[in-house]
């Protein structure tokens, strides 16, 4: 069948939108027909040449919802007209991290990135015969997916699929940093550092857990404005002041209990570690480019103040679990989903979609399709 990806050919260059062959459903997959895409920093660091991947051309995006359309043999829990939320880690239940509950710890996570399914084979294909990778195995910003039963996650059908895919990466990621990684105390004090799609649902997070005090820091003062509708207490502009002297003021010389970094240059995690309090924990939350490998703190301090600098993937929750438990806050209304879109675009304005999140114009961008 045919279906319209959005696929990158080299780095630094624009993301095209291609007609593209797709494989049927083999045993154990579930075809999709996605109604949603979030427009996620870390598809852009593949564009951007931040993030090395296995092979080009690659089918991007990994932040989806939409509704099975068939499923090969062998696939029991899945079925036909099922709405569902892409995971961009599989929950394979066999690994040993999978085994102990710790899905977003995959043994196989090294592969996300390579570009073929599980089993080493391709499902895509460009009208040149060349294969095309699925970033994280799902390659989300096209028309239709084919991805294992491991990285779908069955959601209820009284949820807009619009808003729905966002817990398939931000919102899980941001939320379960606070709640999960880091487990932020009620009455604390903490600091957020970049305040995109992860980062605002830190400031949820901490919302959620009762936390005392909720800085928030970035350089747009309109990011600044909407982090106070998700919780914060306190705003910072960076352009505009010290994040670190800041905080410090605000917290009466202490520093915060709990500090996130998602941004991640080694300046602003250096500006996290700076901030935090004695018996502090800083979390690192972004993914840093891959040629970035030192982080300008002191291991003397380290020591002394006896802070802990931890980083986390998909906010250590096992996603099939974290989906659907998200998605009931939301319908209690305690956790802001529709606020967080911002703006949506057609598949081949994706381009454009990704310039405005750059410019700052976006807590989230999504990428919607035809029902």
């Amino acid at each position: 069948m045919q279906t319209r990806a959005a696929v990158i050919y080299a780095p630094r260059e624009p993301i095209r939108i291609e007609e593209l062959e797709l494989d049927e459903p083999r045993a154990g997959e579930v075809l999709v027909k996605m109604r949603a895409v979030g427009l996620c920093h870390s598809d852009y660091h593949v564009v951007a040449g931040n993030r090395p991947v296995g092979m080009m051309p690659m089918a991007l995006g990994h932040e989806g919802a939409g509704i099975v359309e068939r499923v090969g043999e062998g696939v029991t829990r899945i079925k036909p007209g099922d709405h569902v939320v892409l995971m961009f880690i599989p929950s394979c239940g066999v690994c040993q991290w999978c085994r102990a509950g710790q899905s977003y710890a995959w043994a196989q996570q090294i592969n996300l990135a390579k570009g073929p399914q599980r089993d080493g084979t391709y499902r895509l294909r460009n009208r040149a015969g060349q294969n095309v990778g699925q970033f994280c195995m799902l390659g989300a910003f096209s028309e239709y997916v084919v991805a294992h039963q491991d990285s779908i996650c069955v959601i209820e059908k009284n949820v807009s699929l619009d808003v729905a895919c966002l817990v398939g990466c931000g919102v899980a990621g941001g939320f379960g940093a606070a709640v999960h990684r880091a487990k932020v105390t009620p009455g604390s004090s903490v600091l957020v550092i970049g305040l995109g799609g992860v980062g605002m649902n830190i400031v949820q997070g901490a919302r959620a857990s009762s936390a005392a005090t909720i800085i928030a820091a970035d350089r747009f003062d309109q990011k600044l404005a909407w982090a106070k509708q998700f919780g914060a207490t306190h705003t910072i502009n960076v352009e505009r002041e010290d994040v670190v002297a800041k905080t410090l003021e605000i917290t009466n010389g202490a520093g915060v209990n709990f500090a996130f970094e998602a941004i991640s240059t080694p300046q602003t995690i250096a500006q996290a570690f700076a901030a935090t309090a004695k018996l502090g924990t800083i979390v690192v939350v972004g993914l840093t480019p891959q040629a970035e490998t030192q982080i300008p703190i002191s291991p003397l301090q380290l020591v002394l103040m006896q802070k802990t600098l931890t980083g986390t993937l998909y906010g250590a929750s096992n996603p099939q679990i974290e989906i659907p438990r998200l998605l009931n806050l939301y319908k209690l209304g305690l956790l802001k989903l529709d606020e967080l879109v911002t703006q949506t675009y057609a598949l081949d304005e994706i381009n454009l979609g990704y310039a405005d999140m750059l410019a700052g114009k976006n807590i989230r961008g999504v990428i919607t399709f035809d029902a």
